[in-house]
């Protein structure tokens, strides 16, 4: 339905992937030309514009945070889709709102306050289809980012609400929304980590439950998003030493050796990391040419590229760190990696202070809603890192930004009790370990793209010494154009 679509000064951004580009400065920000991972276009970056004085024109500038702020879909084969329909979508609202307002039941105080607040987030993300941006995604529809988004900002709203809130008035919003949680809490007598020498088949199956296959498929995601094994795997590292860092105050983060060197890191975090990595590859080398739906003649086509509408558009590799980056990129992938712990932690610090069990509804769903929502967020940090007319940070990363820190601040408010009983040393030592694994995981990324670079420099100098010796033939004899007119005349 969506073919490519060119933009003003950079390449077009979509769905699914991140671009390389090298900076005209020199390296700061990656890679020789854009090329954004697209489920709705991609096209060939054009040359940076400069006014007299040699700086970026402020127009391409202001383009640039539009094209991952707001991706626009240019080609369009069913414009009925892409064409807005604003009254006909505030009529059907409000008839809607009208119908279930007059026929329901009001007699329950609980399902009126329910039904009103339904009604609140059914008009916001309407608004949200209306206003709100939809990122640097378009596919299936830009409509379902701008939903998403607007999800974002409703839980954002939430979190600042919840936090001028006491523990007793949160707890009760959780029982009113889940009366089962007033029988759920957490046995803090429960010991982890114990038996560590009774190393048993049956043992070891006992923890292959469907626990480990989220975590497996989690990393798989996380693989798709970051696309990067050294970052990927820095992570990995750095996340088994922070769950022994909080141990003290988590005891489901005390684990034995076996579970946590070998289930966790090596197959669990291994094996998805790998996986997800071998998807990018197999996307990265498919050829893309997507016809309209139009054009296609037969129904099986027609919903085969129906379906292919939810797939990315284009896929290209990704580079994070440049043999040239300067110490800003570093840094920034430093605090990439230091933010995504931060994140990890605040799932298990919510989950335990307002006692849920791990497989809760509301826990699941905000796993789902971060995981999504994450997608675009780093595509915009990676697009605000990498490429030195983007200024300023997309606005989903903005809010995603605001949600982690949110987050973390209300389980830091609410688990006082919790937090007094953390060993300062250990938090000490938790970030100096982070920010050591930090450089040296990329320290030694950039090293090796450094030494890719030269061996491919290496390679491009010795099949430019074969070249200008082609011109000798096979048997030894310089090729009859090069002979001089005495020898060419022997030679016949």
């Amino acid at each position: 339905m969506v073919k490519r679509s060119s933009a003003h000064g950079t390449a077009a951004a979509g769905d699914g992937q991140q671009g390389e580009e090298r900076s005209s400065s020199g390296g700061d920000k990656a890679a020789a030309s854009t090329k954004y991972i697209s489920g709705a276009a991609s096209a060939p970056a054009t040359p940076t514009k400069r006014n007299d004085n040699g700086k970026v024109r402020k127009e391409e500038i202001a383009q640039t945070f539009v094209i991952v702020n707001e991706r626009p879909v240019d080609d369009i084969s069913l414009d009925f889709f892409y064409k807005p329909h604003t009254i006909t979508l505030l009529a059907v609202s409000v008839l809607a709102v009208m119908y279930f307002a007059f026929v329901r039941n009001e007699a329950n105080l609980d399902d009126n306050i329910w039904s009103g607040l339904m009604c609140i987030v059914f008009f916001f993300l309407i608004v949200s289809v209306i206003a709100f941006p939809n990122g640097p995604f378009t596919r299936p529809h830009p409509a379902v980012w701008r939903i998403l988004f607007g999800c974002s900002v409703l839980y954002l709203l939430m979190l600042q609400f919840l936090m001028f809130q006491n523990y007793p008035t949160i707890r009760s919003i959780f029982y009113w929304i889940d009366p089962k949680l007033k029988n759920f809490h957490i046995d803090m007598e429960k010991e982890y980590g114990v038996n560590c020498s009774d190393v048993s088949w049956e043992r070891v199956k006992g923890h292959l439950d469907v626990f480990a296959w989220g975590h497996f498929l989690g990393w798989a995601f996380k693989a798709i998003l970051i696309r990067h094994m050294g970052i990927l795997w820095a992570i990995s590292v750095m996340w088994e030493i922070t769950e022994i860092t909080f141990a003290h105050l988590l005891p489901n983060f005390i684990e034995c050796w076996w579970d946590a060197l070998i289930l966790d890191v090596i197959i669990c975090n291994g094996l998805g990391i790998w996986v997800g990595l071998k998807i990018c590859q197999i996307l990265e080398m498919r050829e893309y040419k997507w016809a309209s739906i139009k054009d296609i003649s037969t129904t099986t086509g027609k919903i085969k590229r129906a379906m292919l509408q939810f797939t990315p558009e284009s896929w290209s590799a990704i580079r994070w760190l440049d043999p040239k980056s300067t110490a800003m990129r570093f840094a920034a992938v430093m605090q990439l990696v230091i933010f995504w712990q931060v994140t990890e932690l605040n799932t298990f610090f919510l989950k335990h202070i307002f006692e849920m069990p791990p497989d809760h509804f509301i826990v699941i769903g905000r796993l789902i809603f971060i995981g999504l929502f994450v997608a675009p967020s780093v595509r915009q940090y990676y697009v605000y890192v990498t490429d030195t007319r983007c200024k300023r940070v997309g606005t989903q990363c903005w809010v995603y930004g605001a949600i982690m820190v949110s987050e973390a601040i209300l389980c830091i408010k609410n688990g006082k009790e919790l937090f007094e009983r953390t060993q300062a040393i250990n938090i000490v030592i938790w970030l100096t370990v982070q920010v050591l694994i930090s450089v040296s995981f990329v320290y030694v990324a950039v090293v090796w793209q450094q030494r890719q670079l030269k061996k491919s420099e290496a390679q491009a100098q010795s099949t430019s010494v074969l070249s200008k010796r082609a011109g000798d033939s096979p048997q030894g004899t310089p090729a009859k154009g090069n002979l001089s007119p005495v020898k060419e005349k022997k030679i016949k």
